[in-house]
């Protein structure tokens, strides 16, 4: 499964890959084998260990059959960051060019591995739990005990990827001039809509980095 990656939008930038798993947990992870490939739509949260990509932690239902899959092929995990429509009219010379999409997007390889382990899968749980309540001024905590506890960790399944490979794609208008990149990012600034917005943030962002 593989990503295409013209030279002028693939990243091998650390910080930003980093950045768009946090920033963008709800991923579509697919599970190849014999039949159909198994895919669900899913958050999972990146771990630094082990080096050198660190892992990705996450569960699923039981009833979900994908995790019965783990065990006949490798899985991707696809992290979608912002995007967003270009207009042709953005740019120095409209007339000769035409619409395109900016976008950001990372691909993550490995094999999932189910967490057997009753104490690992609910701590897997309270690392999902604390990563999405955050700083809230009143947080949800689980609170659940005894059956009804034992109920609902007997109903998901957790897993961890070990992450074998990275395959990051931030299409940026990197292959414009500076002048249509400027143009590009402040029509996306002034779109109204949070993805535009945020892609003019990874556009300014890029622009630093180059």
């Amino acid at each position: 499964m593989s990503l295409y990656r013209p030279a002028a939008f693939a990243s091998d930038d650390q910080a930003a890959i980093a950045r768009l798993l946090a920033e963008h947990p709800f991923a579509t992870l697919i599970t190849a084998g014999a039949g159909e490939p198994q895919i669900s739509h899913l958050p999972l949260l990146h771990e630094s260990e082990p080096a050198p990509h660190g892992s990705l932690i996450g569960h699923m239902a039981r009833a979900n059959p994908h995790w019965s899959h783990f065990g006949s092929g490798a899985s991707l995990a696809v992290f979608h960051g912002p995007h967003a429509y270009v207009s042709p009219s953005w740019y120095a010379q409209p007339a000769i060019q035409v619409p395109t999409w900016n976008y950001a997007v990372v691909h993550v390889h490995g094999r999932a591995e189910i967490v057997a382990d009753r104490t690992e899968t609910l701590a897997t749980l309270q690392k999902m739990v604390a990563r999405f309540e955050g700083s809230r001024p009143a947080p949800w905590r689980l609170q659940l005990e005894g059956a009804r506890l034992e109920a609902m960790v007997g109903a998901i399944v957790a897993f961890r990827i070990d992450i074998e490979r990275i395959d990051a794609k931030f299409k940026l208008s990197q292959n414009r001039d500076e002048a249509d990149r400027r143009r590009v990012a402040s029509a996306l600034r002034s779109e109204g809509y949070a993805d535009a917005t945020a892609t003019a943030a990874w556009m300014d962002g890029q622009a630093r980095d180059d």
